[in-house]
């Protein structure tokens, strides 16, 4: 395989890079070691390089992550959903865009649109209300990033022709929610979704202080093996935090 079209590199949970056309972009980055009452079981992130832009799914913890945010420098380019800005500028974040479903933003040489997520929105019961958003990447290749949706008939008019998909397939509890993949869902997603390639996320990375190991340690396995029975034609590649691979 060349890297001819572009490269994803999973960091864990929902933190991915996406390069493409001479752009990176950087997904729901959770940086540190601990968050609430997780902590890292995988490898420690390593110092990123340049950050073009970064894509923010949804307002719950786990994805906005404020520190994880500083960590990258206050004048890094945030796209997140229409709602959450005022969370970033009281910060000190001044190269924020707000987005709602159906919007585009540029950057560099490649389109982004904010796609539709089957997800409860907002910050809590009395925090910041804003949706939940999907993104696609579209340049010489194009990349569907969910960040944390359930299925929805939509996804198969997302990118009349996709080559990566990456979706979540676990969570970091013994129980998904409604508003969540786990590995059979995102696995039947596929047929809906038609990528090329497909590369799991949200799984075996942050478990809480009592566990050693993640609820889900084998999600990304288990996704594959559904995948291989319901849709064969697709390509699964099981990453680990820390590894990439080309597009």
């Amino acid at each position: 395989m060349t890297n001819e079209g572009g490269r994803v590199t999973w960091l864990g949970h929902s933190t991915a890079v996406i390069e493409l056309d001479g752009v990176r972009l950087l997904t729901d980055p959770l940086l540190r070691r601990r968050a609430a009452h997780l902590r890292r079981v995988a490898p420690p992130v390593r110092e990123l390089s340049r950050v073009d832009t970064v894509l923010v799914s949804h307002a719950h913890w786990d994805h906005l992550d404020l520190r994880s945010l500083e960590l990258l420098g206050r004048d890094v380019r945030v796209v997140l959903p229409r709602g959450a800005a005022k969370l970033l500028r009281r910060r000190g974040f001044g190269n924020v865009t707000e987005v709602e479903e159906g919007e585009h933003v540029d950057v560099g040489a490649v389109v982004v649109r904010a796609t539709h997520a089957e997800h409860s929105p907002g910050r809590g019961p009395i925090g910041t209300r804003s949706p939940a958003l999907g993104y696609t990447v579209e340049g010489t290749r194009s990349v569907y990033f969910a960040g944390d949706t359930d299925r929805f008939d939509g996804m198969a008019r997302l990118a009349p022709s996709l080559d990566v998909a990456l979706l979540p397939v676990a969570g970091w509890g013994a129980r998904i929610p409604a508003g969540h993949l786990d590995a059979v869902a995102a696995a039947e997603s596929l047929v809906l979704l038609r990528p090329r390639i497909a590369i799991p996320i949200h799984w075996g990375t942050f478990a809480p202080f009592y566990r050693g190991v993640p609820h889900n340690a084998d999600a990304g396995l288990r996704f594959a093996e559904h995948a291989r029975r319901v849709a064969p034609d697709v390509e699964v590649r099981v990453l680990a935090p820390g590894e990439s691979t080309p597009i």
